[in-house]
């Protein structure tokens, strides 16, 4: 069978449109394939108990490596020099906040201060450096201070925002975790298990579906390794995640310890309770659904059913009158 010379061009097209379809399929079926091996490899040496895994956040700096950890030591450098003074004041306000928002980097304050710096000098500058590269701006004085002003104050306010949006994004996953990680933990106790040993086991179990939780509940299990009395590492987990579902889970918990009554009991009432206000939760939310709806349908549905329906009226009643005119 010939082929015209004129379908080669296309012929040629699609050959080289599948090998790259099928190059990169094979491409991310083995990346997934290899991060698949690899959370199983890990899982297993942690069951084995070859490796104590920390929590993500823990991992220093200098394993992570590349063009993050370079940019985050500049901003440590330019942090370091212009912190307040009194240092363990400045260490006592954010060393819980950067807790609850999940980074246990060592120069974090660093990084916070130096971002803080950068982020409220670096855009005013880039506004003025227009203004004096293109003198024929239409930006008059008092244009330029305002905008040099509300820049630099954005950018000094900056890192709290986000602090403040990664607090609450990693309090609402933490949340959604929390009622089925104590249920495990009910099961886990009243099936003999310590309540330590409980806390690790759910901790590995919850790990593929919440890290956030799991990597609490392992810091939680590190503190008591280190040493350290359960009430105390208890009210630390109370105050990283900073819900009071845990807060109260841990006093439950520190006096059942302290008067000696029946931990499994005690956790199978609570956590009867935290499913329930998790239904109710739930039911608000469908409770503010018709509320949240009405601007939608008011700025996108409605007028198209408007145009749907009226329209084809419209239009017969402008014939009607209009034609009707014309022929009169």
């Amino acid at each position: 069978m010939n082929i015209s010379l004129e379908y080669f061009p296309i012929i040629i097209s699609g050959v080289v449109f599948l090998s790259l379809v099928l190059a990169i399929a094979g491409i991310v079926i083995y990346v997934r394939s290899h991060a698949k091996k690899q959370i199983l490899l890990g899982k297993i040496k942690q069951d084995a108990g070859e490796t104590a895994v920390m929590p993500s956040e823990t991992i220093p700096t200098q394993t992570r490596g590349g063009i993050q950890t370079r940019f985050l030591n500049f901003l440590g450098n330019i942090g370091k020099r212009t912190r307040p003074i009194d240092k363990l004041i400045d260490y006592t306000k954010l060393r819980p906040v950067f807790l609850k928002a999940g980074v246990h980097r060592e120069n974090a304050r660093a990084v916070y201060w130096g971002a803080k710096l950068l982020l409220a000098f670096f855009p005013a500058f880039l506004v003025f450096l227009y203004r004096v590269l293109i003198p024929g701006a239409p930006i008059s004085a008092a244009q330029m201070v305002t905008i040099l002003t509300m820049l630099a104050i954005l950018g000094y306010y900056m890192p709290d925002l986000w602090l403040r949006f990664k607090i609450a994004r990693r309090k609402e996953i933490i949340l959604n975790g929390f009622p089925d990680a104590l249920d495990l933990l009910v099961v886990c106790v009243e099936a003999g298990m310590g309540l330590d040993s409980a806390i690790n086991r759910v901790a590995k179990e919850i790990e593929l579906d919440n890290k956030v939780l799991s990597g609490e509940l392992k810091l939680y299990n590190l503190e008591m390794r280190a040493g350290k009395l359960r009430k105390d590492a208890l009210r630390n987990l109370a105050m990283r995640t900073d819900l009071d579902e845990v807060n109260s889970l841990a006093t439950l918990l520190i006096q059942t310890d302290k008067f000696g009554t029946s931990v499994g009991q005690a956790l199978k009432v609570y956590s009867d309770t935290m499913r329930v206000q998790r239904y109710q939760r739930a039911e608000e939310r469908a409770a503010k659904i018709p509320v949240k709806l009405i601007f939608p349908l008011i700025l996108f549905i409605f007028p198209s059913l408007f145009v749907a329906i009226l329209g084809p009226a419209v239009i017969n009643i402008y014939e009607v009158i209009f034609k009707g005119a014309a022929l009169g």
